[in-house]
C-alpha cells in the first residue's frame, strides 16, 4: 500500500462538486484523512472563489491507475477537458503526492506543493511534520518559508464531509 495525497479545488458550485468528489473518492479508495477547507481566490484569472483541501488514503493503484481513476471522478463531477488551464473548475483533483516517489514525467510530487498557498497549507495542517520528498524539510517548514500569496485563504467549515 502506497499513501496518496491528492488535491481537490473546485470554484463552480464549490460546495455541491466537493462534497461530491469526497463522496466519490470514499466509495473508491476507501477511508480518507482530510485536511481544513480553505476558501481562496482565483489564481491566475478572473473568477469565483475556490474551495480546496487536500484528502489522504492508502492504496495499492499504482501511480498511473490513480491518475486515472482520478480523471475518472472529476469527469463524473461534471468537468470539461480541454478547458484552458486557468479557467474556472466543477473539480480539479490533482495527485500532489505518491509516497515517496520522485518522477517528473508524472509530475510528482507536484511542483504547486511549493508554489501556492491553497496547497500546501492544507496539507500542512495535514501531514505537517512530513517530510517533502525532494527537499527533505517538513512541510510546516515549507510554510515558515513560504513567500508566495497568503492573502484570501481563509479555512472555513463545510459540513457533512
Amino acid at each position: 500500500m502506497t499513501e496518496a495525497f491528492v488535491g481537490i479545488g473546485s470554484n463552480v458550485r464549490p460546495e455541491e462538486h466537493v462534497r461530491q468528489a469526497v463522496k466519490l473518492m470514499r466509495e473508491r479508495f476507501g477511508r480518507l484523512r482530510l485536511s481544513p477547507v480553505y476558501r481562496n481566490k482565483a489564481v491566475g484569472f478572473e473568477g469565483d472563489d475556490f474551495l480546496n483541501l487536500v484528502a489522504a488514503f492508502d492504496t495499492d493503484l499504482g501511480a498511473e491507475e490513480l491518475n486515472a481513476a482520478l480523471d475518472e471522478i472529476e469527469l463524473r463531477c461534471g468537468r470539461q477537458r480541454g478547458a484552458a488551464r486557468f479557467a474556472p473548475r466543477t473539480l480539479d483533483l490533482d495527485l500532489l503526492l505518491y509516497g515517496e516517489r520522485v518522477d517528473p514525467a508524472l509530475r510528482l510530487p507536484r511542483k504547486e506543493i511549493l508554489e501556492y498557498a491553497f496547497v500546501l497549507k492544507p496539507l500542512m495542517e495535514l501531514v505537517g511534520g512530513h517530510r517533502h520528498p525532494a527537499t527533505r524539510m517538513t512541510y510546516k517548514e515549507h510554510w515558515a518559508r513560504f513567500q508566495g500569496d497568503k492573502s484570501g485563504l481563509t479555512a472555513m467549515e463545510l459540513p457533512d464531509l
